[in-house]
């Protein structure tokens, strides 16, 4: 399992903070994906953290295998109405063609660089034919672990587009941004949209 065991420790530890400083932040990225998708979609909630996004898309009528590394963070998403989450690590996502879209929302930034490619041909392989992808991470360069100890690896817009490309995705858009996050430092991150 690549789960790095301090970011697992500090998700848990905090959970509940996090989910409180994300309760009431609407994401257009969110309602840019699921427009892709039709009612009664399969989507994978990589990294599904409390449940707010896995909880949207139920309510919306998709199906949602909702998984996260945290135990703490799964107990909090199976508190909301019509979800049913899991525990899973990214090296846990097997299987061919079983959902029509992936949300992987600053979920991936948290695997090791070498693992990246792994992971993105898993998902790749679990995606069906035309399935939608999105994928969001913190752009820069290298890794790096917050204030809080979580580890981050970075990211150049051309490098992962071209880890997408290699992995068998055709991305489609793309969208850029800063915010805060639970350590109140503000990132920079890119949001890819890709077909598989």
């Amino acid at each position: 399992m690549s789960a790095d065991a301090e970011t697992l420790k500090t998700y848990g530890t905090l959970a509940g903070q996090y989910a409180q400083t994300n309760a009431d932040r609407d994401d257009p990225l969110l309602t840019a994906f699921t427009k892709r998708l039709k009612n009664g979609a399969q989507v994978l909630d990589l990294g599904c953290g409390p449940g707010k996004e896995a909880a949207l898309m139920a309510a919306a009528g998709m199906l949602v295998d909702a998984v996260d590394a945290s135990p703490e963070m799964v107990a909090l998403a199976n508190a909301h109405k019509g979800v049913s989450a899991r525990i899973a690590s990214f090296d846990q996502i097997t299987g061919t063609d079983i959902y029509d879209g992936i949300w992987a929302n600053f979920s991936l930034l948290h695997a090791p660089r070498a693992a990246m490619p792994g992971h993105l041909a898993a998902l790749k392989q679990a995606l069906k034919p035309g399935g939608v992808l999105h994928i969001a991470l913190k752009l820069g360069e290298g890794t790096h672990r917050d204030r809080l100890g979580r580890a981050y690896t970075y990211y150049a817009e051309n490098e992962l587009s071209g880890l997408l490309q290699k992995a068998g995705f055709t991305p489609l858009s793309d969208a850029f941004g800063s915010g805060s996050g639970l350590d109140g430092q503000i990132f920079d991150w890119i949001a890819i949209i890709a077909h598989g």
